[in-house]
């Protein structure tokens, strides 16, 4: 095989593209982004991801980058697209992007002379969208017919921001919608070369990978809304304990322990977009996902809990300030897309409550939506002694070492949305708040 050819060099292209290359495949990044292109080339990391650097190291001179869509044809015998796929007001995916890299794409492959050339669509289309849309665009472009001069197959990756890296190299599983057996066989091979573990192989018909990659993702939104209305009933009840409630489900082998952690509400790039699309693509054709629908309402119910929780402790004092810590949807990340944080955050400042944010990753783009009318703290000791409210929004490994010492206020309301802090380490100033258990209105840390 001539080499391996990434559209997109974005947070998941750019990882993608290392990972290929760092595993011996000769890889070309393409990108109409300069920036990100120049960066590649520099030996640089495009984009924030934790070891993504390492893999451009190890990939030395396999790992190059242009702008150039012609390049990507003759230079290599697949081509992965990772494009954005925005959704829209009715909750489908729009084509957009994945339309105008497909037709230069395909333009470039009417031009040449090669036999055959495989598409691989990584990014996250609406179903039926690669056999009614993409397909005929590439035949009539290109002048040939699919599993003739190309194929094509669906390959959407189950990763998360933050651990890009590890997911790719070590998945559950690897998802081939395939056009032919050759085609998903030379995706297949390309995946036995690269991952480090022993993955299932899922080979199938491209609309039943495209169904499977949302469904797949709606389902576990539903686990997560499920585990927080179960922490919203442990609240209300003394001697409940969400942690030792899911713990308990998630032994049961028909549930499993991921994603059943009460706490915030999913956010993200990913998780939201895809249970929605779930929702319109059922509908299309009949069917009331109702599930769905509802795992959407309690996720922005989650935000309107921890709200009301806040206001209640602010008790009308005037000139009151919360700190948030953690406003990316979740650790190790500086993506803020549907992030419940930034969602709390936004509905403070229509009460007219000051906030401080700490997220050394994420500030930036929590500074660009919301400028002026949030502060920023450097330190997370910095933060807290801003305030007599504290939100522990993201489960950071970071946030596990507080203490009394890093309180000013005399008394101090603590909520902790991921139970992760020592409450013994608190002192008996601080109104300790976890999320999904039962909290005596008199109760402090120390009692």
């Amino acid at each position: 095989m001539k080499g391996i050819s990434v559209i997109g060099l974005g947070k998941l292209g750019a990882c993608s593209a290392a990972c290929f290359a760092a595993k011996g495949f000769n890889v070309l990044g393409v990108d109409i982004n300069k920036d990100f292109v120049n960066a590649i080339n520099n030996g640089n990391a495009s984009v924030f991801e934790p070891r993504l650097q390492e893999m451009i190291d190890k990939a030395e001179s396999r790992l190059t980058a242009t702008r150039s869509y012609e390049d990507a044809i003759d230079e290599s015998d697949v081509t992965f697209l990772i494009v954005p796929t925005p959704s829209k007001e009715n909750g489908h995916f729009s084509n957009k992007y994945m339309l105008n890299a497909l037709e230069l794409l395909a333009e470039a492959l009417k031009k040449s002379t090669k036999a055959y050339h495989l598409f691989v669509i990584t990014s996250t289309v609406s179903p039926t969208a690669t056999d009614e849309l993409l397909i005929p665009l590439i035949e009539r472009l290109s002048g040939r017919k699919l599993n003739d001069g190309f194929g094509v197959c669906y390959n959407p990756e189950f990763i998360a921001l933050g651990s890009v890296i590890t997911n790719f190299l070590n998945p559950d599983m690897v998802l081939i919608g395939e056009s032919s057996k050759e085609a998903g066989s030379m995706l297949e091979s390309i995946y036995h070369k690269v991952c480090e573990n022993s993955p299932y192989i899922a080979r199938m018909s491209i609309i039943s990978g495209e169904i499977t990659k949302i469904s797949l993702n709606s389902y576990v939104t539903m686990k997560i809304s499920y585990a927080n209305t179960l922490a919203n009933i442990c609240e209300k009840i003394p001697g409940a304990d969400i942690d030792s409630i899911s713990g308990a489900l998630g032994a049961d082998k028909r549930i499993s322990p991921y994603y059943l952690k009460g706490g915030l509400g999913y956010g993200g790039p990913c998780f939201p977009r895809d249970n929605r699309a779930f929702a319109a693509f059922a509908a299309e054709h009949g069917v009331d996902a109702k599930l769905a629908k509802t795992t959407d309402e309690i996720n922005l119910f989650q935000v309107d809990h921890l709200i009301d929780l806040v206001m209640s402790h602010v008790n009308g004092r005037q000139d009151i300030s919360v700190s948030i810590l953690g406003a990316a949807y979740k650790p190790d990340t500086p993506v803020v897309e549907e992030s419940p944080a930034i969602a709390i955050i936004s509905e403070l400042i229509k009460k007219n409550i000051k906030v401080n944010v700490y997220d050394p990753i994420a500030a930036e783009n929590v500074r660009a939506i919301f400028r002026e009318c949030v502060s920023f703290s450097s330190t997370v000791r910095e933060c807290l002694e801003t305030s007599s409210i504290c939100i522990v929004a993201i489960p950071s490994d970071e946030f596990k070492t507080i203490d009394e010492s890093y309180f000013m206020h005399a008394e101090t309301t603590v909520i902790d949305c991921w139970r992760i802090l020592d409450k013994s380490r608190l002192g008996n100033k601080i109104k300790y708040i976890a999320i999904g258990r039962f909290t005596n209105e008199y109760c402090y840390a120390g009692i």
